[in-house]
């Protein structure tokens, strides 16, 4: 969901000779306007994969002659290590650490997308990661007022399987209700400590969402006070907007309005090794699963 802009906010940071910039794999291939993290690498940048936010403190403090950038992306389910982190930074005065922040939340995304008069979305299976974090208490007036089924599940095939059966009942059940099917998981409430350090250290805002646009307050951004650890005005990037490529049909793609074999580049210009876009680069995404399951289409 990360905009194509704000990749390459990233990248011009990662550029910086007095850098070390820090991200989790996956974010390594995310295609900028020109090049991606990866490619910043091989022409000597200073970008390094971690595990978690806290890893790149260390490295800020075995590091103080180098400014260190994490990249901050995701939905609510990073949110609380990555406000760890700058918390921790605070509580320490290492001055020399700061994040691209990039969080983006979900009960905005259904609202936007269940809204649109091009909606097709008939019911959601709502991700039981972000929901342990969140809990689904927001998702209660979501399915009521657009009489939508949303059901949390987890991600083992029996699991999605329960999941889908739950949604195709209360379908024709005339059903219109946030169910949870992760229960081991997942509570209404969620993990309030975890939403407690978000609470303190982001709030919400508006957001850009790559291939969809703008949604109002779906994204979080650093409270005021902790603006110091702000790498995008920090290094002075903000102004940076980028054009998505003409070519990349992602944001239908995410709405559900085509699918992967429908765009002029899938399985061609886009694929796995070479994305166009966000959605071929990681295996969770539509067109790599597409790419990789259910080739037919492609020639179809």
């Amino acid at each position: 969901m990360t905009p194509l802009e704000q990749i390459d906010r990233a990248l011009a940071i990662a550029k910086r000779p007095d850098v070390i910039f820090t991200s989790y794999g996956d974010m390594l291939r995310v295609p900028g306007s020109t090049v991606d993290l990866f490619n910043v690498r091989a022409k000597g940048g200073d970008v390094r994969v971690v595990y978690s936010p806290l890893e790149s403190l260390k490295i800020a403090q075995a590091n103080p002659d180098k400014e260190v950038v994490f990249f901050a992306i995701g939905f609510e389910t990073t949110a609380p290590p990555n406000a760890m982190a700058v918390q921790q930074a605070q509580k320490q005065n290492i001055k020399n650490f700061s994040v691209v922040v990039s969080h983006v939340c979900v009960p905005p995304a259904m609202e936007a997308i269940l809204s649109s008069k091009k909606n097709r979305v008939q019911a959601f299976l709502a991700a039981g990661h972000v929901c342990a974090v969140m809990g689904y208490h927001e998702y209660l007036p979501i399915s009521q007022k657009y009489k939508v089924p949303i059901v949390v599940t987890g991600f083992e095939p029996v699991d999605l399987l329960r999941g889908v059966l739950a949604a195709v009942k209360q379908l024709e059940a005339g059903q219109a209700e946030a169910e949870n099917a992760y229960t081991r998981a997942v509570t209404l409430e969620g993990n309030l400590p975890a939403q407690k350090v978000v609470n303190t250290i982001f709030q919400p805002v508006d957001r850009k969402w790559r291939g969809i646009g703008m949604i109002p307050l779906s994204g979080l951004g650093l409270r005021p006070e902790f603006e110091s650890f702000d790498a995008e005005k920090k290094f002075s990037v903000g102004e940076i907007i980028t054009q998505e490529s003409p070519l990349c049909i992602a944001g239908e793609i995410l709405q559900g309005l085509k699918k992967p074999p429908q765009c002029s580049v899938f399985g061609k210009e886009c694929t796995p090794s070479s994305p166009v876009g966000a959605p071929m680069v990681s295996a969770e995404g539509a067109c790599s699963a597409y790419y990789r399951y259910h080739r037919e289409e492609v020639s179809a």
